[in-house]
């Protein structure tokens, strides 16, 4: 696939297009399956202003985004964070995850338990290595889905009540990470009504309501509700990138 997502902020001032492209590979690849740029213009006269490595800000903005919906949804007391899959999104979670709270344990699952390793051997911190999906999953407080899954991966009755999720996995409509029964039974929240209910077999195919666009919560208008189960579904938006690009360019120029 090639993606193309432009937006413009007036409040940045910023006018942006990211083109990524999206590559299944049906056999564990050195090239990632996400690959991507961010083109940044000028707003007053359309000319381009710089080229940014869209990969860096793509892993980092989702990241961001994983972690704001987590500090107002997890449970009061999280000790332990469950991250499934070993890709470029689990090592961006990680690092901001473990910058931003504090987890006792921190365990990880791939269906290629070569990348969980080498994962668990690269970053900072002492990482379990899980066997099943579902060893790592049991008992945990906050559960990330970073996979290339097309079936479900996670399942509702491993899971913790009143764990939170975020899904960043499963980005077209006949893809899942999550169960029926945990899309169900898990009070959900979006960073788009529109993208998900057009992009995300997890909440297309289990007909889950949604609840909240992120968005809502962070402005007060929803409850965040931590004291329930609750899955993010994490798309990505445009204006993320924007923000994003925005942001390193100022403080490029501002180191010139």
């Amino acid at each position: 696939f090639l993606g193309v997502m432009p937006a413009y902020s007036a409040a940045d001032d910023a006018l942006t297009t990211k083109l990524v492209t999206f590559y299944e590979h049906k056999k564990d690849s050195s090239v990632p399956s996400h690959q991507a740029t961010v083109l940044l213009f000028d707003p007053r006269n359309g000319s381009l202003k710089a080229v940014l490595d869209g990969s860096v800000i793509t892993a980092k903005r989702t990241a961001a985004v994983s972690a704001i919906a987590t500090k107002l949804l997890m449970p009061a007391f999280a000790e332990v964070l469950c991250i499934l899959g070993a890709g470029v999104q689990a090592y961006s979670h990680y690092d901001i995850f473990t910058e931003l709270f504090t987890f006792k344990e921190v365990r990880i699952w791939n269906r290629t338990k070569e990348k969980a390793v080498k994962f668990a051997n690269s970053v900072n911190g002492p990482v379990q290595v899980c066997s099943s999906a579902q060893e790592a999953a049991t008992g945990a407080d906050v559960i990330i889905t970073v996979t290339m899954a097309t079936t479900p991966i996670l399942f509702g009755d491993w899971v913790k009540p009143g764990a939170h999720i975020n899904a960043v996995g499963a980005s077209r409509p006949d893809w899942r990470e999550l169960d029926d029964e945990l899309m169900k039974n898990s009070i959900l929240f979006v960073d788009s009504r529109e993208a998900a209910l057009t992009e995300s077999g997890d909440v297309i195919l289990s007909g889950a309501e949604i609840f909240a666009e992120l968005g809502e919560v962070v402005k007060g208008m929803k409850p965040a509700l931590p004291e329930k189960t609750t899955v993010f579904k994490s798309l990505g938006m445009a204006v993320e990138d924007t923000v994003a690009a925005k942001f390193v360019y100022d403080s490029w120029s501002a180191g010139n």
